[in-house]
């Protein structure tokens, strides 16, 4: 019913830049948050790395403020995530998080639908 697709990582030298992007598919009559996600350790949980409200407010891990920048593109229920500067310690694989409302095969609207992406890797070489 709904997909959410993540693509644009990559391999990378310490300061250079990668933009993530994130799509989402299926009867979706509203997108709320969406966010990127990180996982640095096999069997740590996720971390948040930025995130955006329905009315493009941002949030940003301190670790990446003024490196990463989040944005959203409601027309196509889309989200990106501009990479520059970045370091070693950003390699990791990289999850698209959406929260969002939507229509069932039989539609039945359902709200507050939390989805996760497969992830994208990015690894930044010294």
């Amino acid at each position: 019913q709904v997909q959410v697709v993540e693509s644009g990582g990559g391999s990378v030298q310490a300061g250079g830049s990668l933009r993530l992007s994130c799509a989402t598919s299926g009867s979706i009559f509203n997108v709320n948050t969406l966010g990127w996600y990180r996982r640095q350790a096999p069997g740590k949980p996720r971390k948040l790395v930025a995130q955006i409200s329905s009315d493009g407010r941002p949030n940003y891990a301190d670790s990446v403020k003024g490196r990463f920048t989040i944005s959203r593109d409601n027309s196509k229920n889309t989200t990106s995530l501009q990479m520059n500067s970045l370091k070693p310690e950003d390699t990791s694989v990289y999850y698209c998080n959406v929260y969002l409302d939507y229509f069932t095969e039989d539609q039945v609207p359902v709200r507050g639908g939390h989805y996760w992406g497969q992830g994208t890797q990015v690894t930044v070489s010294s």
